[in-house]
């Protein structure tokens, strides 16, 4: 085992069954995507988007209950740089926080809204923020963080994203410039950085006190590059298998699970490998292999 990468609970999320939406029906039914995460091997998840698994906290409770799971985090998104923005945000967060912290819960992953239609891939804005929409989203993250963690008691972890405002690792870096550790921090998403060519392993070394959480994953470099190439959405981009199961892709995880053990702090690192959409048959058996192959890198 290589110091401290004892302290890295590997856990896994809807979006590995190629769950994006509360109801859709290309997606698996929620009852199956929690027996097959348990056979996998997994005790931890996450919630997924807000109704897919149950709002109810007892319902949801005793489902968790029945498949020997615990939840590391909720998922919220926010569109923090318009204007009058805040109430939508936070009706989400009513839900989201209430309910991940009556089921033990610890943190609230925060993803950036897209400029791009998930469905359709079309433009929805502009691809680039204005220097006064960046201060509106990074003042409203403080406040964010803030807020859910007097209100419930939970951490923040902000979520790049291919196809949103804070993609590229410069915008990365000039959010973290601009925000505050004590309230937000990063959910560093390796399959999300290494889209656009950022280093996670470069982000854990200079910015260590800012890793809060983790979502494993690995990129296919060749349909990435086409994918660029083309300026091709990220939706299109997942339809083309560009998250692929490890040690098939980049980046190494090992590496950055070592960097990550070496923090010397408990840690998730959740696998979050975009399959949507995809048949109900292909989830559990990558699901599988991923787990043994992690718990390899951490053991």
């Amino acid at each position: 085992m290589t110091e401290g990468t004892e302290l890295i609970t590997i856990g896994s999320a809807p979006d590995s069954w190629g769950v994006w939406f509360a109801d859709d029906p290309e997606q698996i039914d929620p009852g199956r995507f929690l027996d097959e995460v348990a056979e996998a091997g997994y005790t931890w998840i996450e919630l997924g988007p807000v109704g897919y698994l149950p709002t109810d906290a007892q319902e949801l409770q005793d489902q968790l209950d029945a498949h020997g799971l615990k939840v590391s985090a909720g998922t919220v998104f926010e569109h923090l740089h318009q204007p009058d923005s805040w109430d939508d945000v936070w009706q989400q967060v009513s839900t989201v926080g209430a309910l991940t912290q009556a089921v033990g819960g610890e943190h609230i992953v925060v993803i950036p809204d897209v400029w791009r239609d998930h469905k359709t891939g079309e433009p929805k804005e502009p691809r680039e923020l204005t220097v006064e929409q960046w201060k509106l989203m990074t003042d409203g993250m403080n406040e964010l963080g803030k807020r859910i963690a007097d209100e419930y008691g939970l951490k923040v972890q902000f979520h790049s994203h291919a196809d949103s405002h804070v993609g590229y690792q410069v915008d990365i870096e000039r959010f973290l410039a601009a925000t505050d550790p004590a309230y937000v921090n990063l959910c560093l998403d390796t399959g999300h950085v290494a889209y656009y060519g950022g280093d996670s392993l470069d982000l854990i070394n200079r910015f260590p006190e800012r890793i809060g959480y983790l979502h494993l994953k690995q990129v296919d470099p060749a349909i990435r590059d086409t994918v660029l190439a083309q300026d091709l959405s990220f939706p299109e981009a997942v339809r083309r298998g560009v998250m692929i199961e490890p040690p098939a892709g980049e980046p190494d995880l090992g590496p950055i699970l070592d960097a990550v053990g070496h923090l010397g702090r408990p840690l998730y690192g959740i696998v979050e490998q975009d399959l949507y959409p995809c048949p109900p048959d292909v989830p559990l058996p990558i699901a599988q292999r991923t787990f043994t192959y992690l718990k390899n890198c951490v053991a």
